[in-house]
């Protein structure tokens, strides 16, 4: 996604990017329609060379004028083509119908979906477009669960945005077209990225149309795309003459019985990542052993909650909850964490703890999972995941500070548009510790006096990328929260 661009935005701001084109640049729809087409043809010519049949499926609106405009120009580069439309013609725009006769006038037959499609080299999906807020249902239901049949053996190209996935949202509306590449035109739209987007969208391709690129500075985008390219200009080198106080006293507080691996990931991620001095506030039980296998680490067996003055006196930056529980003990020391008022990363147990008690501070980041992150919003995860961009918006108003909603496709808010996604990651993040190992990436930023944005655009951003490196390096499945560390250190560097 290197060669993508960074701002995204909505449906209706890709419209309204629409019309600046056609009104201030006096570039006709017809002629953005036909740029398409050029654009969705040359994406075949690229990625899928040795195509030769294409099959394209047309709905009635312009996304399908889109597809007519692709027959007729492959046609003419000595495609064959078969295409199926789906919708009445009668309620198609004048660019659509123009782009349909022109398609007929060369002889061509467009036939109207029954239940099946033919087979082909590369199946185009040209149904809905960007348009599209409600269930799929009927015949196109039934169409793409043709193409999806299809697509276990041949490639599909969506136009704009596989059919059935909610543009802004990236929600799946009912079942959505499995594409192999999806080519986007003027715009990047949001849903691409996250929820059910990324999983229905193969690889994202883009094109302008060939449009001034002037016209993108009219509108704030809505999200942002982050890279290590883009965030980590805070990561730069060393002074030579740089010494630990420099960087920071991270403390990390949590750990009850059975619980010790937590504090001690996220303590490891926090040095990793180059804070000068980690403490951990944790059971007495556990701090005997606790640095046993990573001596760095300054452990502190604490039971009762005046213990805390000093440790949360000497630390500049704070981690709470991995680990903590919902006991009395870990109520007690989230309360006492937040008494000292420092800039602080907020996760797992203390997510839960805060929901009971909410609270609203600017020097925080909450790292919740959509879980948390419905137990914050008294709702369920499946409405936080409906619609992420507005999940993040409200926890962001309802608690402050930096708001991290992590997932596929991670977010995150301080208030002010646009939005911060994450596109880096994998599933094979889905496993135990984790969430630990990024809230110690982002609290080990945080000691090191990164603002809290930084620090958790950053941290989201190495923590990602270095599950990705340990993906490319050894497979997705059994990855361990563990195995990002060595990754951790040299993404750190800028050793990428």
């Amino acid at each position: 996604m290197s060669n993508l661009p960074h701002d995204l935005y909505t449906a209706e701001q890709t419209r309204e990017l629409e019309r600046i084109v056609m009104e201030q640049q006096a570039i006709s729809s017809a002629t953005l329609m036909s740029r398409a087409g050029t654009a969705a043809l040359e994406a075949i010519r690229t990625h899928c060379p040795l195509a030769r049949h294409i099959l394209i499926v047309c709905g009635a609106g312009n996304n399908g004028g889109d597809g007519f405009e692709l027959a007729r120009q492959a046609l003419a580069n000595d495609y064959r083509i078969s295409v199926f439309q789906l919708g009445d013609e009668r309620g198609m725009s004048d660019e659509t119908t123009a782009a349909r006769q022109a398609l007929l006038a060369t002889g061509t037959e467009i036939q109207a979906f029954t239940d099946s499609l033919s087979n082909a080299d590369m199946i185009v999906d040209a149904l809905f477009g960007i348009g599209l807020n409600r269930e799929v249902s009927g015949d196109y239901a039934l169409a793409i669960d043709a193409i999806n049949q299809q697509s276990k053996s041949t490639p599909v190209l969506a136009l704009d945005i596989p059919s059935g996935i909610h543009a802004d949202s990236g929600r799946a509306l009912g079942k959505p077209v499995q594409a192999s590449i999806t080519l986007s035109f003027l715009g990047l739209n949001t849903g691409l990225f996250t929820g059910d987007g990324p999983s229905f969208c193969g690889k994202v391709i883009f094109d302008s149309l060939n449009v001034p690129s002037s016209i993108y500075s009219v509108l704030t985008p809505a999200a942002r795309r982050i890279s290590l390219e883009h965030v980590g200009t805070a990561l730069a080198p060393r002074e030579r003459t740089a010494h630990k106080g420099l960087y920071g006293h991270l403390l990390i507080i949590g750990g009850d019985h059975g619980m010790s691996g937590a504090a001690r990931m996220a303590a490891e991620a926090g040095g990793r990542v180059g804070a000068g001095l980690i403490s951990v506030a944790t059971r007495r039980a556990h701090s005997a052993f606790f640095n046993l296998t990573r001596p760095e680490l300054m452990c502190h067996g604490v039971e009762d909650v005046g213990e805390m003055e000093v440790l949360l006196s000497s630390a500049n930056a704070l981690v709470v909850g991995p680990g903590l529980g919902q006991s009395e003990w870990g109520a007690a020391l989230f309360q006492k964490t937040l008494e000292a008022n420092k800039p602080m990363v907020v996760d797992a147990d203390a997510l839960n703890l805060l929901s009971k008690n909410p609270q609203h501070r600017d020097n925080w980041v909450l790292t919740p999972h959509p879980g948390e992150a419905a137990r914050l919003l008294g709702c369920s995860s499946k409405d936080i995941q409906s619609d992420r961009f507005a999940a993040v918006d409200e926890l962001q108003k309802r608690y402050g500070g930096v708001v991290v909603l992590k997932g596929s496709g991670t977010l995150i808010s301080n208030g002010e548009a646009p939005i911060r996604l994450s596109t880096a990651g994998n599933p094979g993040m889905a496993s135990g510790g984790m969430g630990d190992v990024l809230t110690g990436v982002i609290g080990g930023l945080l000691a090191q006096h990164f603002p809290i944005m930084d620090a958790a655009c950053v941290g989201v951003t190495l923590h990602g990328m270095a599950a990705d490196k340990t993906a490319e390096q050894d497979g997705e499945r059994g990855t361990l929260a563990m195995d990002l560390m060595p990754h951790l250190r040299k993404l750190a560097n800028l050793d990428y």
